[in-house]
């Protein structure tokens, strides 16, 4: 069977180790690397099966799918190194390809795949499939509790108080390429449903900071010659506010379908 390496120790890196770790993921894990490497070893000396910390340079020589949960900073280097090396990679920082398209060449050239999973939203195969024909407009709208976007660049750069919120706040609307670079830990999904449709560029992206929401929330709206389609999802954070559960859990799921002989869905 295929191996794994994770790159990154964070809330998806664990919930990722721990469904191994548990059995409801069946995958062997060649490793894991992060930058906080006491954390990491901390947390890994708590799995009941061991996984080696290994520097990134032996990871890539030992696993077959590298598996980014670190955060967008390290996509770009890492993907080069897993081509060269003849690997796979998996990225959950998807906002971090738009700045670096030559990566789907690069796994072309190379004959490696280079896997973007849904994340904390649903309905991208649908997505796909609509716009294989006309496509009138796709539009992401996301709400979020302040907590969630406190630190965003966006937010800072604007100097918008996260704590002092009473009423539900329009913070950003504008094209999904100019949603992530402003919120590159909330809006990945944004990067995500662009991929799956028509380009970052003409994909609409609203998001708002809500006082009192609980939840994670995001609403795709499709049109086109296929009709209509309608996505609404609640998602329910990690423990990192800024990441919904359905992250981690589209990783485990996606992760399993990559060593799998079954498929469901496109």
């Amino acid at each position: 069977m295929k191996s794994i390496g994770i790159v990154g120790c964070g809330a998806i890196g664990r919930s990722i180790l721990r469904a191994v770790d548990e059995g409801r993921l069946e995958v062997p894990v060649a490793g894991v690397t992060s930058r906080t490497e006491a954390t990491a070893r901390e947390f890994l000396a708590m799995l009941r099966s061991p996984v080696p910390f290994l520097p990134r340079a032996e990871l890539i020589a030992s696993a077959d799918l590298l598996i980014e949960t670190a955060g967008g900073h390290v996509v770009a280097d890492l993907a080069r190194d897993a081509f060269a090396a003849g690997k796979d990679v998996m990225v959950i920082s998807i906002g971090a390809i738009l700045d670096h398209m030559e990566l789907f060449d690069l796994a072309r050239e190379k004959g490696c795949q280079l896997l973007l999973p849904s994340g904390a939203i649903a309905g991208l195969d649908a997505v796909k499939g609509a716009c294989s024909g006309r496509v009138d407009f796709v539009r992401l709208t996301s709400r979020k509790p302040p907590r969630a976007l406190q630190g965003a660049p966006f937010v800072v750069q604007n100097a918008i108080s996260m704590t002092d919120l009473k009423e539900e706040r329009l913070l950003f609307t504008g094209p999904a390429r100019e949603a992530v670079k402003g919120f590159p830990d909330n809006l990945n999904v944004s990067a995500a449903l662009s991929l799956a449709g028509i380009g970052p560029d003409k994909t609409q992206v609203s998001i708002s900071a809500v006082p009192g929401l609980e939840r994670n929330c995001h609403d795709i709206e499709v049109e086109g010659e296929f009709g209509l389609l309608h996505v609404h999802i609640e998602n329910i954070p990690s423990e990192n506010p800024k990441t919904g559960r359905l992250t981690a859990l589209s990783m485990i799921r996606a992760i399993g379908d990559y060593v799998g002989n079954v498929r469901v869905g496109t």
